[in-house]
């Protein structure tokens, strides 16, 4: 005997809602996402520059991102996955370093052979380290201090973290530092410890493309332009989506993957106890520049920066990855700035932001100047990830919800990963199958 179809309306079109729909209509049920903007792909669409389209913010593949390759695979993209060695620069001290490898990594003069050692023994440390529970108990700040000491710690990790978390470095836990070494020691070669990273050609708005197409094959309805305005249970006992043009859909389930606060906003028969929960996941956002080049500001597809005055967290080349033939012989290059959802400067006028950003670029590299720039574009979101607070997994509320048959699924229920596509489809897929296994 057949299990009937069920009708599921998914909430937002990112790769998380994608990767939902595209397992619950696998399973044989019908789907519809439903997306506010005019295409899909959330976090990972595209912007045009100068003709260029490549992703508004930047993305990157690791060797070890099994899950995003084995979804690449499925929708018939595997041969476009190109892997390329990259290097890594440091800027501190109004200077920039190579350190790329163990040789530079010695040589770099803002820290002693000592402190190098400690530092390494902290990447090593958190590497092998593999209980969770008992680093998100441990402030990030003591941590640190502990394996690396009070110099290195104030000389390198603190400007570190001050540019991703800003002052909330001092509510993260120590998963937060442990997560990223996690990710980045993975994505390094056995032996010669290279840095592989890759990208599909055409960027994500290829990946977004071939991802819809095999939706549709797959029978899942994709309804675009209408931002959801509200959820109830209709009389029939069923969810009825209503949206902002006042269009209304009726589903037996809906999955949310819009931020926590947004996701029990829309939905008004939730308990108290639960709308506190999903209310107190401290998110921050993003603004992200992104400059079409003439020519290259360098060799390095990152640059950290340690020094406290540039507006942004570091220097994303990216044609330092992608074939410069993908980008029309020009250089791309992203300035992200990791900021609360409050912060002014999601206000602030495309210039005023562009002054602001440039000048610093532009300190940092005095041979570049505004002839350089072909085109020049600001991407932002107010919510990108969910600041790792201590204890965050023991807090985190559940993705099944109060009113029966409707749930929140998002980017905040990564606990044992950094923000990126690959730790998105692995919860999807992973919070889904509790979903189901629950409903048996």
């Amino acid at each position: 005997m057949t299990t009937p179809q069920k009708t599921w309306g998914i909430i937002g079109g990112g790769i998380m809602g994608m990767t939902l729909a595209l397992r619950l209509a696998q399973k044989g049920d019908r789907v519809t996402i439903l997306e506010s903007a005019p295409k899909l792909g959330g976090l990972t669409s595209a912007i045009d520059m100068d003709g260029i389209k490549w992703d508004r913010f930047y993305h990157v593949i690791l060797l070890s991102d099994l899950n995003t390759r084995r979804i690449i695979k499925e929708i018939g993209l595997e041969s476009e996955l190109k892997w390329v060695e990259t290097k890594t620069g440091f800027y501190s001290g109004g200077k920039l370093y190579s350190m790329s490898n163990i040789f530079e990594f010695l040589k770099f003069p803002p820290i002693n052979l000592f402190d190098k050692l400690r530092l390494g023994l902290t990447i090593i440390a958190a590497s092998l380290i593999k209980d969770l529970k008992r680093m998100e108990a441990i402030p990030v700040e003591k941590w640190l201090v502990k394996w690396s000491g009070k110099k290195v710690f104030q000389k390198i990790w603190l400007p570190l973290l001050k540019s991703k978390l800003g002052d909330h470095y001092k509510i993260t836990s120590a998963s937060f530092i442990w997560t990223t070494i996690q990710r980045m020691y993975a994505a390094r070669k056995t032996g010669l410890k290279k840095e592989m990273f890759g990208y599909v050609t055409g960027g994500y708005e290829k990946i977004n493309s071939a991802f819809e197409e095999k939706l549709r094959s797959e029978g899942v309805a994709i309804i675009l332009n209408v931002p959801v305005k509200q959820v109830v249970i209709d009389p029939s006992g069923r969810m009825k989506v209503a949206t902002l043009s006042s269009e209304e859909y009726i589903f037996e389930e809906v999955i949310s993957t819009l931020p926590s606060d947004i996701s029990v906003k829309i939905v008004s028969a939730l308990s108290v106890e639960e709308i506190e929960r999903h209310n107190s996941i401290r998110y921050l956002g993003v603004i992200c520049p992104s400059i079409l080049l003439s020519r290259p500001v360098s060799k390095y597809y990152v640059t950290n920066i340690t020094d406290s005055w540039p507006p942004f967290t570091g220097i994303i080349e990216m044609t330092a990855l992608v074939d410069t033939r993908e980008l029309g012989n020009r250089s791309l290059v992203y300035l992200p700035k990791y900021i609360e959802p409050g912060n002014e400067l999601f206000n602030q006028k495309d210039d005023e932001i562009r002054e602001y950003f440039l000048g610093a670029l532009f300190k940092m590299y005095p041979d570049l100047s505004e002839s350089d720039i072909i085109s020049w574009n600001v991407s932002s979101a107010r919510r990108v990830f969910a600041i790792p607070t201590l204890n965050y997994s023991a807090k985190l509320p559940s993705v099944t919800t109060s009113l029966k048959g409707y749930y929140i699924i998002n980017s905040a229920q990564i606990i044992n990963g950094t923000l990126n596509v690959n730790e998105t489809v692995q919860v999807a897929e992973t919070k889904l199958k509790e979903i189901l296994r629950d409903e048996k």
